[in-house]
């Protein structure tokens, strides 16, 4: 039921195809997996043509000086949030038209055919809901939904961008290159004269329902995640050099637990030193192959 659409590999760093070895050796950790537990990072969304923060090369930070917003800033400024939401708002309709590729649809069969106990995704881009995953846990939140930082009121981000265009009417700017994140370039003389709607119910602060960087997961959400590795008797990490903690951690649990570990990522991890298994291979190249 994988659909062979063509993957954007304008982001991917450079690889070679998958050896038969790697792929005897992941089907073979694959079929010894009862309730496999799959933590997913942004190297499983670039072949979706959403670029990664730290590949080699072709991530933003090897690409640009560019650094997402810190949680602390769009917090305290009001500058801050007008550049961040002027940015996302010209950044918006190219990336939520992203669309799922092989990795993510094979993830959705494996849950299907119940080899997939949980998936926990590092990932703010909804691809995997796209996909139609549903055993899953988005562990950053998600770009595709917005809250009020003083009611809690939610709403679509696709019904905020329409606040936006009946506030900023005669409001434009070109979208030049798109982040992980969905932000996009723009000078502080673009940003200068963009409006922000506050929300609709107390006139509080508008946030999307994301983890900003410097910012903390909820420990409930850490728990519940926590409670399905426990479940869980393997663990296959894809697309993630585990570089930041809030998903780290999980796999510092599965190690205490002795789970078997298996990471798919295209260069090195953090995890290396600890996994079973380490291929160096495209998730949409290899994961297909899995039966």
């Amino acid at each position: 039921s994988v659909s062979r659409a063509s993957p954007n590999l304008t982001f991917v760093p450079a690889c070679l195809p998958p050896d038969p070895m790697e792929v005897e050796e992941l089907q073979h950790f694959v079929s010894n997996s009862k309730r496999l537990f799959v933590m997913t990072g942004a190297g499983i969304s670039t072949e979706s043509g959403i670029p990664d923060y730290r590949s080699e090369g072709v991530g933003l930070y090897a690409r640009t000086d560019r650094r997402p917003v810190q949680h602390a800033e769009f917090i305290r400024s009001a500058s801050a949030r007008q550049r961040y939401w002027a940015r996302n708002f010209v950044g918006w309709p190219q990336f939520s038209s992203h669309q799922p590729n092989q990795a993510h649809l094979v993830l959705r069969d494996w849950e299907k055919l119940g080899k997939l106990h949980w998936l926990v995704t590092q990932n703010v881009d909804a691809l995997h809901t796209k996909a139609g995953s549903q055993r899953m846990t988005e562990l950053h939140g998600c770009t595709h939904r917005v809250f009020c930082l003083a009611c809690g009121d939610r709403i679509l981000r696709s019904e905020l961008q329409e606040h936006f265009e009946a506030l900023n009417p005669t409001w434009k700017a070109e979208a030049l290159d798109v982040a992980p994140d969905g932000d996009v370039f723009l000078t502080d003389e673009q940003v200068r004269n963009f409006h922000v709607p506050a929300c609709r119910k107390c006139g509080g602060i508008l946030k999307p329902d994301v983890t900003f960087f410097g910012d903390t997961v909820s420990q409930e959400k850490v728990s519940f995640v926590h409670q399905r590795l426990a479940e869980s008797d393997s663990m296959l990490v894809a697309g993630s050099s585990m570089q930041v903690y809030s998903g780290y951690r999980f796999a510092l649990a599965a190690r205490e637990k002795k789970l078997p570990i298996a990471v798919l990522n295209i260069g090195p991890t953090r995890l290396d030193h600890f996994a079973s298994l380490k291929l160096n291979s495209r998730c949409g190249e290899l994961l297909p192959l899995i039966v």
